[in-house]
């Protein structure tokens, strides 16, 4: 469940009702979003009227409230410049706009309207293309991490396939897989819903469900173009499944995104959507499961002498230097993390490669668990090793990693 409180950003820049235009609010709302690097922003209609909030590194927080008028006349606004019809309220919708600023780079807006009991709900997903595209090394992984990816990368067939929930930063980790592959001498095709970023030199397409034109047809129709390396933006159905394997076995690098909790479980996922256990394990490279995790801020983190626990860290100390795992810290507040105690975000990873032993167990269909058990074996560090070798750097805190992962798998 996401914990909402109030931001520490100054919110003397949004202009309260009756300050401004509803043209200047908007602008101005999203300016301030954009600076605190909010990933989406949300209108929510409710029997008072308008309440405007943000997620901020995952956590949603709250900014101005408006009346129900001049919060339908912001949601028209957006709706407006997104392309979308505002005399429908009573149907979803989608639109896209690209929010030009004088000083800094555009951003790109998503928009996703929703009618509820009170009105319309507004979804914004805010793409900054000064920050979004990234190289691997900019991610926050791991040295062993790094080099398991990049591994895997190295591999001129297969399938690689990308999972997590919402919001844990699949897309950012996919572009910049791409953006290593995007040598030139390779040709990408992409299959999004929608386009995210422009990559140069790839051949992107979008999908377009209004023309019957899902993941599915794309995938048939992009393997006549002759790619090298094919990325599908989500596998969600079991044909789209059975195409990305049946082309992963037949020459092409796939990369992939679906929705699962864990490694192991996300082989279990293309199982369930109908793919050949013979035919995933022939063509399986490698799975790299993530969550997004709240990196202290080193301005004002407090430390916490562990000298009288430091078996919490037993589990993980052969990957510890011998300093590491003396302290835990706190979350502090200051200036530079807008007094929340945590300044930016990192990649939390599960990097399963599929090896001899883990393809035999795929086509024999066994169990998620005993996968994930011989992927550890072979040198995988799951999630909550992970994010206690963080905890015992003084990256993280003991209450970010619980917030974060998989419950049922959580360390007690």
């Amino acid at each position: 469940m996401t914990v909402s409180s109030t931001i520490s950003l100054d919110l003397r820049q949004i202009p309260l009702e009756g300050e401004a235009s509803v043209a200047e609010t908007v602008e101005a709302i999203l300016a301030a979003a954009a600076e605190v690097g909010a990933s989406d922003l949300f209108l929510l209609s409710d029997e008072d009227g308008l309440q405007t909030s943000v997620r901020h590194m995952g956590i949603n927080r709250q900014l101005r409230s408006y009346s129900t008028d001049f919060g339908r006349r912001l949601i028209s606004h957006l709706k407006v410049q997104g392309g979308m019809d505002i005399s429908d309220r009573i149907r979803p919708s989608e639109g896209r706009w690209v929010f030009e600023r004088e000083e800094s780079p555009p951003l790109d807006i998503r928009m996703n309207s929703i009618p509820t009991l009170f009105g319309e709900d507004l979804t914004c997903r805010i793409l900054n293309r000064e920050t979004g595209l990234r190289d691997l090394d900019q991610l926050g992984l791991m040295p062993h991490e790094f080099h398991s990816l990049v591994s895997l990368l190295k591999s001129s067939s297969g399938l690689i396939l990308i999972s997590g929930p919402t919001g844990s930063g699949k897309t950012t980790t996919m572009y910049s897989c791409l953006r290593h592959l995007n040598d030139g001498r390779r040709k990408i095709n992409t299959l999004e819903d929608p386009v995210e970023y422009v990559l140069a030199g790839a051949r992107q397409s979008q999908v377009n469900p209004k023309q019957d034109v899902d993941f599915a047809a794309l995938l048939v129709a992009c393997l006549r173009q002759a790619p090298d390396i094919i990325m599908i933006g989500e596998i969600r159905d079991p044909e789209t499944a059975r195409t990305a394997v049946r082309a992963a076995n037949s020459g092409h690098l796939v990369l992939a995104t679906l929705h699962a909790p864990y490694a192991a479980a996300t082989v279990q996922s293309m199982l369930a959507l109908g793919v050949n256990p013979h035919f995933l394990a022939t063509s399986l490279v490698g799975v790299v499961s993530q969550r997004l995790i709240r990196r202290l801020c080193p301005h004002c983190r407090t430390p916490i002498d562990m000298s009288a626990a430091e078996a919490m860290f037993d589990d993980v100390r052969r990957w510890l230097s011998d300093s590491e795992g003396r302290l835990m810290y706190s979350p502090g507040r200051c200036e530079h993390c807008l007094f929340t105690g945590y300044n930016s975000q990192m990649c939390l990873c599960e990097i399963l490669v599929a090896d001899d032993r883990i393809q035999e167990m795929l086509s024999k269909g066994e169990p998620a668990h005993l996968i994930g058990k011989a992927a550890v074996d072979a040198g995988m560090i799951d999630f909550q090793r992970g994010a206690l070798i963080r905890v015992a750097r003084g990256e993280t805190t003991t209450e970010e990693m619980f917030r974060v992962l998989p419950f049922d798998r959580a360390i007690a």
